[in-house]
């Protein structure tokens, strides 16, 4: 009798072995699945589709924006960090107007440059909005990451708008925040 029990747990034992091994595998399946090597959602041909000639001769107005952007802050301990989704929001406030963007380059907390989203003229129609994101998963930022977003504007044109919206749901605990560019040309 000992025997018998002993073969069918053994059975068992390893149907579930089994079991546990074919779930393993699964989970990395779909996890494999789901890992995405982009760095950002935005694709970089919208840029291109966003292109615009300026002349040299032309009018406008220049400016220059700061923007403070976290791609990870500090949580319980300066040895514990915290990933976010950042979205930067370039805002066209005129209701006239179309305003022209020049470049936006991404910077990470020692000040060494990441990336440029686009080193060509992009136009922003009136009252338009379009946006920059950097996935929870880039953390090249780091803690103190920011912007510097130049720009063009025809004379007497309200200045463009930028915006860092912050956030990140872990659980049922949501985390959200937003920085306000500040021009510094």
């Amino acid at each position: 009798m000992n025997d018998f029990l002993d073969k069918g747990f053994s059975k068992l034992k390893c149907k579930f072995a089994d079991m546990r091994y074919i779930l393993a595998w699964t989970v990395l399946l779909f996890a494999g699945c789901m890992q995405t090597d982009e760095i950002s959602s935005i694709n970089p041909e919208n840029w291109a589709k966003r292109r615009a000639e300026i002349s040299s001769l032309d009018s406008l107005e220049y400016g220059k924006t700061y923007l403070s952007i976290y791609s990870q802050i500090y949580s319980t301990s300066e040895h514990k960090t915290h990933n976010l989704t950042a979205m930067v929001s370039m805002r066209n406030t005129s209701d006239q107007d179309t305003i022209y963007l020049l470049k936006a380059e991404y910077f990470d907390t020692h000040g060494n440059p990441v990336r440029t989203y686009f080193e060509h003229p992009v136009y922003l129609a009136p009252m338009e909005t379009t946006e920059i994101i950097i996935d929870e998963l880039d953390i090249s930022g780091g803690t103190g990451s920011n912007f510097l977003i130049e720009w063009k504007i025809p004379e007497n044109c309200p200045e463009p708008l930028f915006e860092g919206i912050m956030n990140s749901t872990m659980g049922q605990q949501g985390l959200s925040f937003a920085t306000v560019g500040v021009r510094i040309q």
